[in-house]
């Protein structure tokens, strides 16, 4: 395995030296990339990619989180990388968790490591509780429990399958991006494992999350998968009935 960090980066330039720091203390080498970010962050970013190990591309326009990380991804596969691990720029994600992540990767090379958030008192309850119709729309698009959170933006692909994935069929490029492409990967067969991991709410106070724009995105992005699981439901019945609609964690 071939592990590289991809950071899909918007203006957070008081966070993301930190969290690349955290990531190099594991040998990780990552790939940043700049979604169209303001002059402050992008000079920030221009100091970090003189890093040995740290490698940055740049949108011109903003794309959405789903966007960049595909971007990151993409370049991450010409690199010879085989799998890729997602993380936030903003610090909520526990990089302390990262050993037993990867050793699970390692264990599993062919699914993908989900991360599930365990929260401390920072988390904002409208997220919180807000989640959950999120998580239930997924049970109902893939009838299991395999995924236990779709939210959860730190995780590893193997990046053969997700590459293959991303390149056949358009997956929503913003804040919809991080549960349809676990839902469209489970589809296609490919194992989820579910580890817990601590997040907490944000180390630089900044929240890209648009309220209505990305809340009509998410639930778009609901509509199109459930009209994408009615074909594929007499093959998800069969996995049910074969025993493998329950949960995988690690």
């Amino acid at each position: 395995m071939k592990l590289c960090a991809v950071i899909p980066v918007y203006n957070h330039e008081q966070a993301i030296g930190q969290v690349v720091q955290a990531l190099q203390a594991h040998n990780l080498p990552v790939i940043l990339v700049d979604d169209g970010s303001t002059a402050a962050c992008a000079h920030v970013l221009d100091d970090l990619a003189a890093l040995p190990g740290v490698t940055l591309s740049r949108h011109e326009q903003n794309q959405g989180k789903g966007g960049a990380v595909i971007t990151g991804m993409r370049l991450a596969g010409q690199l010879g990388y085989t799998h890729a691990l997602q993380i936030d720029s903003d610090g909520q994600h526990d990089i302390g968790d990262l050993p037993h992540i990867v050793a699970t990767a390692q264990a599993y090379p062919d699914a993908v490591i989900a991360g599930y958030p365990i929260y401390d008192e920072s988390v904002p309850k409208s997220r919180y509780y807000g989640r959950y119709a999120t998580h239930i729309w997924v049970w109902i698009n893939t009838l299991s429990l395999r995924i236990k959170d779709s939210m959860c933006g730190f995780r590893i692909y193997p990046l053969p399958a997700t590459l293959a994935l991303v390149d056949r069929v358009h997956i929503g490029r913003r804040m919809d991006f991080d549960a349809e492409i676990l839902v469209r990967l489970d589809w296609r067969g490919v194992p989820i494992i579910n580890v817990p991991t601590h997040v907490r709410y944000p180390l630089d106070g900044v929240s890209h999350f648009n309220l209505w724009h990305d809340n009509m995105l998410i639930s778009l992005m609901h509509t199109r998968l459930f009209l994408g699981m009615l074909p594929r439901l007499p093959k998800l019945l069969w996995r049910v009935l074969r025993g493998h609609g329950g949960m995988r964690s690690a």
